[in-house]
């Protein structure tokens, strides 16, 4: 088993595999594929290794969106304080909703199939969610997965939080779930784009087993162990978090001399993960600018600048070309 595949925390995969969520044939397909692979329930929790969304492509070869959102829903239902590794201790020791959220800066640690962007405005905050793992299907599987699991947890740490919703990019599927009953009135589809928004009035709401002092500790242990695995990390994650960190980086050259290698290098690194540097910024800047324009409050002219545009005709014309709509249109298909 490659050690490096996109997954999920092993400890929340097993328990969805005993859970009542999967039917016996998918649970054995499931262990057949685990014993194949040299690895069993036991070594995946004591190695703390990812499991590879992949295998759910290869449980369920048919995957669709519907599927995948069923799929995603019912995994999150499983979730427990307790399943996410070194998220696990600040998760719980988090003094309000905002600490929990922003733990998802971490999610690296536990998750390479999914990366977070952060957007504060007046209104609160906007995270965009947005999978890596090649595969439509398992995107939407694990973006179900994770956001809806951060709403149950939010419930559990900090009560009832009705005003904190998810927003999916995709169609809501054909047949309603009671997952999705489960999440009535705080789960949207067709969405502009994936996201959880978290009002400003909810942020600071207390949570239950706040430990300021342990939960600073984790932080600093979290911070300390994510520096350390940057040099084991994909090309591609590496080029992504730079974009992040400096949103206006428009050259292969600047992100190759953060990195410390030659353009040649980085190109050939991110071919062998099967991208382009370009492939990597374009998606970055039209999943950061739907992100933004999601805030109405904040022009568009601004937007287009902190993305490295000079020219907003420039930053118009780039939008449409993504999204098939100008950033005005954007607005107002959410708006409406």
């Amino acid at each position: 088993m490659a050690l490096d595949d996109a997954g999920v925390p092993p400890l929340a995969f097993l328990q969805l595999l005993h859970s009542q969520a999967l039917d016996p044939h998918a649970i054995a397909r499931f262990r057949s594929i685990m014993a194949g692979e040299g690895t069993n329930e036991t070594t995946l929790v004591e190695h703390d290794v990812q499991v590879p969304l992949r295998w759910f492509r290869q449980v369920y070869p048919e995957l669709d969106i519907d599927q995948a959102t069923g799929l995603g829903l019912a995994f999150a239902e499983q979730a427990q304080l307790m399943s996410f590794g070194p998220l696990s201790l600040p998760l719980v020791s988090a003094g309000s909703v905002v600490e929990i959220v922003e733990l998802l800066t971490y999610l690296p640690l536990i998750s390479t199939a999914l990366s977070p962007q952060f957007h504060p405005s007046d209104h609160g905050l906007t995270v965009g969610l947005t999978g890596h793992t090649g595969d439509p299907g398992l995107d939407c599987l694990v973006v179900a997965y994770c956001g809806s699991a951060l709403l149950r947890l939010l419930d559990m740490l900090a009560g009832d939080m009705p005003t904190v919703t998810l927003n999916l990019s995709w169609s809501a599927p054909a047949s309603r779930t009671k997952h999705e009953e489960a999440l009535a009135g705080r789960l949207f589809f067709d969405a502009p784009a994936s996201f959880l928004h978290v009002p400003a009035d909810a942020l600071n709401d207390v949570c239950r087993f706040a430990d300021p002092v342990a939960y600073r500790l984790a932080i600093a242990d979290l911070q300390r162990t994510l520096s350390h695995r940057s040099g084991t990390t994909s090309f591609s994650e590496r080029v992504r978090r730079l974009l992040e960190e400096y949103p206006g980086t428009g050259t292969g050259q600047e992100v190759a001399d953060e990195l410390s290698v030659s353009t040649s290098t980085l190109k050939r690194r991110l071919c062998e993960e099967g991208t382009t540097f370009r492939e990597l910024r374009q998606s970055f800047l039209r999943e950061r600018a739907m992100l933004r324009l999601l805030d109405r409050s904040v022009p568009v002219s601004e937007i287009a600048a902190d993305l490295g545009y000079s020219d907003l005709t420039n930053f118009s014309h780039a939008f449409k070309r993504w999204t098939g709509q100008s950033p005005s249109e954007f607005r107002h298909t959410r708006s409406s």
